[in-house]
């Protein structure tokens, strides 16, 4: 994977639909620079998994991702064994030496591959994304360390196998419980706020070609005004695109002169029943007269 730099990864980024901030590029060119992994912290809805989506984009690489759940194990995220053919195996050997079996049944070819193991034994680095890693137990993140740190893992029938090719490892946490130190020590950090109006309008003209420059500005000062309300849970950006679809189908050029329209798809942003009775018309309506 060539290195690339700083100013070419931002304009790949921006052709992959994925607007950066200059510490995210930076943080992106060191990744390769020093082999580490980069944990992004932020809300839900800031765009973090897109970020390893846009990076597979930007070296042409494959994407794997393991989606990081209560009680996942190392069977699901690692490896496990094939079952039921190394039983077919069983039965078919009977009579052959119990040694030889053994090695033949817990050899590569009834090794099923998941994610990890995978993304270490492709031949050209991919992105691994670790998907919402705080969301994961403790002992998990801790078994990750060896991966993370020597980009090897150890299966006990097989021994140690280490990385054919390094893969760009993106870990992505919503804060629901603190990580360990241990899992900080390894990654470089970055954490990804909510975008200023100027790169979420910037983020709306790159992903919905319907949309043009003024209205773009429009819905990325409203979206901003909305943020700062009361409430239960704030629009992402993929909450902002849903809205930019919408009121471009719908045929809004101008938001100041639709405010029917724009109070009715406010379902868009607002996903609790608390947060949509806050937004009222006449809320909509003050909003609306400092933005548009």
């Amino acid at each position: 994977m060539t290195p690339l730099s700083r100013s070419d990864i931002a304009s790949r980024l921006v052709a992959a639909g994925y607007i950066p901030d200059t510490d995210l590029t930076t943080a992106i060119q060191l990744m390769r620079m020093l082999d580490r992994p980069l944990l992004l912290e932020g809300e839900a809805g800031v765009g973090k998994t897109s970020v390893a989506t846009a990076l597979a984009e930007v070296h042409g690489a494959k994407l794997i991702r393991l989606q990081c759940y209560e009680g996942l194990d190392q069977a699901a995220a690692l490896y496990e064994w094939n079952y039921q053919r190394q039983l077919l195996a069983i039965e078919a050997g009977r009579g052959r030496d119990a040694d030889a079996l053994a090695d033949d049944v817990f050899s590569e070819k009834y090794l099923l591959e998941r994610p990890l193991l995978k993304a270490i034994r492709m031949p050209s680095p991919p992105v691994l994304l670790i998907d919402e890693i705080d969301r994961a137990d403790e002992e998990f993140e801790a078994f990750l360390l060896e991966l993370l740190s020597d980009y090897q893992v150890t299966i006990p029938e097989l021994g140690t196998i280490r990385a054919t090719s390094i893969p760009l490892v993106v870990l992505t946490s919503n804060g629901t419980r603190e990580l360990s130190d241990a899992l900080r020590r390894r990654c470089l950090y970055h954490y990804v706020d909510y975008p200023d109006v100027d790169r979420e309008a910037r983020i709306i003209l790159a992903r919905v070609n319907s949309a043009g420059a003024s209205l773009a500005l429009a819905i990325a000062r409203m979206v901003e005004a909305i943020r700062k309300e009361d409430l239960r849970k704030v629009p992402g950006v993929a909450e902002t695109l849903d809205w930019a679809v919408a009121l471009t189908g719908l045929g809004v050029e101008t938001l100041g002169d639709n405010p029917e329209i724009v109070h009715e798809t406010l379902m868009c942003l607002l996903k609790t029943r608390e947060d949509r009775s806050r937004i009222t018309a006449e809320v909509t309506t003050r909003l609306l007269g400092r933005v548009a």
